[in-house]
């Protein structure tokens, strides 16, 4: 897991720890010690943590303007256990929100579980982005399989092109705006 790092081709865009709006901002990177792990096996320190056990991020991209942030995942999504949405949604995804944030792209190819509980703090961060929209963009097959058997996939948009965007070949605007035309399409604006 180790050998998993995040994204690093968009920070010459963005970096969370620049970003006086983020949750993350001022942190410091020790990319010498590994100290987060994840069942014992540590992870790349370029992770953040969100509260969980379980599950970490990076925020790659956020555009304040145009409200929408573009999140990698890596780890165990646990409901069921570890409450992993909640840490998610009180600790990053409220903080982003009152900056404007209301639509968010989530990168789950790293996720590489899911065990769910009920579909409450889902729903609650769906009601929360109103005219926005939350999009989880390849995700393993068995993950979203998992997701929609607790109702997960009536909050966050899954399927079609959402399943195998070749993300990193874009850039952050443009990743957006292809994400923010398949949303149009399916919401029929």
């Amino acid at each position: 897991m180790h050998h998993i790092e995040p994204y690093y081709s968009w920070l010459k865009y963005y970096d969370s720890s620049d970003d006086e709006l983020s949750p993350f901002h001022g942190k410091d990177y020790n990319y010498e010690l590994y100290t987060d792990t994840i069942y014992g096996y540590y992870i790349d320190p370029a992770w953040d943590a969100i509260g969980s056990e379980t599950l970490y991020i990076k925020i790659l991209y956020a555009h304040y303007d145009e409200g929408f942030a573009i999140i990698e995942l890596i780890g165990e999504w646990n409901d069921a256990l570890h409450n992993d949405i909640m840490h998610l949604k009180r600790n990053i995804l409220e903080h982003m929100m009152l900056q404007g944030i209301d639509k968010f792209i989530l990168l789950g190819e790293n996720i590489l579980n899911f065990h769910g509980s009920d579909d409450s703090y889902y729903e609650e961060w769906f009601d929360d982005v109103e005219d926005g929209w939350i999009v989880g963009l390849n995700f393993r097959d068995f993950v979203t399989e998992e997701m929609q058997q607790f109702n997960i996939d009536s909050y966050i948009n899954f399927g079609g092109q959402f399943d195998t965007m070749d993300w990193r070949t874009f850039k952050p605007k443009t990743l957006y705006a292809k994400v923010a035309t398949q949303m149009q399409r399916r919401l029929g604006f």
